[in-house]
């Protein structure tokens, strides 16, 4: 991260704080201060995690997501304003817990490196499997225990109030709920080395990823990958498909779910005849559902 905070101090913050120093009467904060890597960290991330969410969501929104889907019956009257105002109030709250990860990526205490040599170039790809195999087991830990009833409706429910969602159902949630779910992504780099650019890259990645896996458009059918239709059998079904990117860990961990053959045919899927029997299925296992012991 450190690379980004070095090109926002050249062209923004170094201005900014200086002219906060001017008006105050105050000595101008090194860019190495702790307050000063604190506050920019914040302004930085939520300004970059607003953007790309609402950038992100509306373009898949716009292009990509099966309108025909808000005929639903479980879909919810103004629920794209509703997840994008859910988003709205938690992502302050998510960046503000965030901040303590990346100050101490900044203030170099993980495992980021630079060189491109340091570890070779096969350690590059190496090193991304790692992330995605590190974050989906943890992350898949973690979305299993919110599931727990002690857990569910302090934390998770919230999210699931989207039991047919949009692509801005993707960060619309309790900001508990997304805060723990983002903490492996954050942990990846305090426990094997990867490259700062291959980090940064898979940050982006993993953003886009969350808005995919909501878009309504279920294009991979693929046995290992987590798509959108495997995310799909979890909102509308609940305690299946934990994992975030593919379906290694529920396979292991026997909470896999396949989905049925006609969600990825959009005529079939978005029949009445489909969304009665899903909306049915839902109204009679919900209470057994949210109430059952999972761990």
């Amino acid at each position: 991260m450190d690379v980004v905070m070095g090109y926002l101090d050249t062209f923004v913050f170094d201005s900014v704080y200086s002219k906060a120093a001017l008006l105050t009467s105050t000595e101008v904060l090194p860019r190495d201060n702790i307050v000063r890597q604190s506050l920019s960290l914040f302004v930085f991330i939520y300004g970059y995690i607003v953007a790309f969410y609402y950038v992100t969501a509306g373009v898949s929104y716009r292009f990509i997501y099966d309108k025909k889907l808000e005929l639903h019956p479980k879909f919810l009257p103004r629920q794209r304003f509703l997840e994008m105002e859910l988003a709205a109030r938690a992502l302050p709250q998510i960046t503000l817990m965030t901040v303590p990860w990346i100050l101490g990526e900044l203030r170099g205490y993980s495992m980021v490196y630079k060189d491109w040599n340091q570890y070779g170039y096969p350690y590059l790809l190496v090193s991304a499997v790692m992330f995605i195999l590190f974050t989906d087991f943890f992350i898949y830990w973690v979305h299993r225990l919110e599931h727990h009833p002690m857990v569910y409706a302090k934390c998770h429910k919230m999210h699931h109030k989207w039991i047919v969602s949009t692509p801005y159902a993707s960060h619309a949630f309790h900001p508990l709920d997304g805060y723990l779910q983002s903490i492996p992504y954050h942990m990846a780099v305090f426990i094997f080395p990867m490259h700062e650019y291959v980090y940064l890259a898979l940050f982006a990645f993993v953003n886009v990823w969350s808005v995919m896996i909501h878009d309504g458009e279920y294009i991979s059918n693929n046995p290992v990958i987590n798509g959108a239709a495997h995310h799909t059998v979890h909102h509308l079904y609940f305690n299946y498909n934990y994992g975030q990117f593919t379906t290694l860990f529920d396979r292991v961990f026997n909470t896999f779910r396949q989905p049925t053959q006609e969600i990825y045919d959009r005529s079939r899927r978005n029949s009445k005849l489909v969304h009665d029997a899903q909306s049915s299925s839902i109204d009679t296992a919900l209470p057994t559902l949210e109430s059952k012991k999972l761990i």
